[in-house]
């Protein structure tokens, strides 16, 4: 079995099923598959693709996306779903490291992909212009491509970017097989089904473990919602339009639809809302299973596992809203097919109840970096992929999260890494230094904030910094919200910076000049 088999069985077998939606825009399994079919003879016909060469996505939400997934898994091409809300040097970054064959874009985001592939081989079409994707689609052959049959297990199936303690972004490859297996496993934790309806509410790059592939293997309906600005009273309308039945919110979402009023009452066919990606209060958590019930699943783990390490169960959250509410302080116990061991320096498991870095083993686990040997053999050790978290077990057997390793900020879901916007602060002539660390806040899980050493007597406003961080190329989710310029930063006995020491002045209510 592979993704592009199972949609070919899916128009097969329920071909008038529901298969994608967005809004009023609907699609069946069998209009899917066809379209699905045509893209995949497109991409090997027209464009030359052949199994292995990559295939970048790079569009906003919206019901293309599953035929897009189809083709690239049909044709046994690697699929790459970009997240469309990055800024032009990271896209240059990804694009040099995947040089993909063919990108797929949308009207708004095509003439940035172009520019930025000018002078390669790779081919840029506009899925909104009609002359290029529909004209093409309509020509090509709607039979299932030989390909279909020939991906094996062993096959490159996806390749997921997510940014790093270093700001470049890390390529995550998985394998056919390792795809499925996890999607197994999401279809058994999400209490999925092929009467699932679940509305991605996210970027869709986040969502091929744990929704795409899944619902694709099921033959469930997946929906897309605008994530560029979420609003709780759009995710209503669009919950009851289409009898959702399961969705994912990252906390700042959680938050927001918490303070807006809104009850189980208005939303009933929502049976499942998953949650994670950042960590939110154990009080705003205890909130929304006292207003919409135990309906959360609480996610904790990391892309390169594919996203399943840990679960917090609607059984765990309705028996913290029962009596046991430090269980809302954990991320719960191991998913199944997991192993987590928290482990010292050496690599050696900690004894019971101390502190440990959160290691996980899984059938899922990432083939590696994508032409990144020695980044892959700093986190994948003997089959173990090494979180930077460290965590401590209860008595009772679940994972509370007690540190960051990494200096990685979480900010409303997004992996943000400090070295990125110390690097352009720093291009500011009046800047000598520059320290960034994320601070806890109520809405968005982490907040930026950058501490500046001025190069001279003359020190830069923090409305200036603030304009520079624009003008240099940080979209505005990794501009600081809070800039302060300060006479020195707290070293230790190396002269290297310590973060930790910046992190309590910071938060502290003196603060410091």
């Amino acid at each position: 079995m592979n993704i592009g088999l199972a949609f070919s069985r899916n128009a097969r077998r329920n071909p008038h099923a529901l298969a994608t939606f967005a809004g009023p825009d609907s699609r069946t399994w069998q209009q899917v598959d066809d379209r699905a079919c045509r893209l995949a003879n497109l991409l090997i016909d027209r464009y030359g693709v052949q199994r292995g060469d990559r295939v970048a996505v790079l569009v906003a939400n919206r019901v293309e996306v599953v035929e897009l997934v189809g083709g690239c898994a049909k044709a046994g091409a690697v699929y790459v779903g970009l997240n469309f809300r990055l800024g032009e040097p990271e896209y240059d970054e990804i694009f040099d490291n995947c040089t993909p064959k063919v990108i797929l874009a949308d009207a708004d985001l095509a003439p940035m992909a172009r520019k930025l592939t000018d002078g390669t081989d790779a081919v840029v079409l506009d899925i909104d212009d009609p002359t290029q994707y529909e004209a093409q689609l309509s020509t090509a052959s709607p039979a299932a491509p030989a390909t279909e049959r020939l991906v094996n297990s062993e096959d490159e199936f996806c390749i997921v970017y997510s940014s790093g303690t270093t700001g470049r972004p890390k390529g995550i490859l998985f394998s056919v097989g390792a795809t499925l297996q996890h999607a197994a496993v999401a279809a058994s934790e999400y209490e999925l089904s092929e009467n699932t309806r679940w509305l991605i509410a996210i970027p869709h790059n986040s969502s091929m473990q744990i929704t795409l592939a899944p619902l694709a293997l099921l033959g469930g309906a997946i929906g897309f919602s605008d994530s560029r600005g979420f609003k709780p009273e759009r995710l209503v309308e669009e919950v009851r339009s289409n009898a959702v039945t399961h969705t994912f919110l990252v906390p700042t979402m959680l938050i927001r639809l918490l303070e807006s009023g809104i009850d189980r009452d208005t939303i009933p066919s929502l049976q499942t809302i998953g949650y994670g990606s950042a960590p939110i209060a154990p009080d705003r958590v205890a909130a929304l299973v006292e207003r919409f019930g135990p309906i959360f699943v609480q996610l904790y783990g990391m892309a390169e596992i594919a996203s399943i390490g840990t679960m917090l169960r609607k059984s765990d959250h309705a028996a913290a809203a029962g009596g046991r509410p430090e269980l809302f302080t954990t991320c719960g116990k191991e998913s199944m097919a997991v192993m987590v061991r928290l482990v010292d320096e050496t690599g050696a498991d900690v004894p019971a109840g101390e502190r440990g870095e959160i290691i996980f083993g899984t059938p899922y686990t990432m083939i590696g970096y994508y032409r990144e040997p020695e980044r892959t053999s700093e986190a994948l050790i003997d089959g173990w992929m090494h979180s930077g978290d460290i965590g401590q077990w209860t008595s009772d057997g679940y994972l509370k999260i007690v540190g960051r390793k990494k200096d990685l900020i979480i900010r409303g879901g997004f992996n943000i890494a400090p070295t990125e916007i110390e690097n352009v602060l720093t291009l500011h002539e009046q800047v000598r230094e520059a320290a960034v660390v994320g601070l806890d806040d109520p809405e968005w899980g982490e907040s930026i904030a950058a501490v500046v050493i001025a190069s001279g007597a003359q020190a830069p406003s923090v409305d200036e910094l603030t304009q520079w961080c624009r003008q240099h190329g940080l979209p505005s989710i990794k501009v600081p919200a809070r800039i302060e310029v300060w006479q020195d930063l707290p070293r230790n006995a190396v002269g290297k910076i310590t973060k930790a020491q910046v992190r309590e002045r910071l938060s502290s209510p003196a603060g410091v000049v």
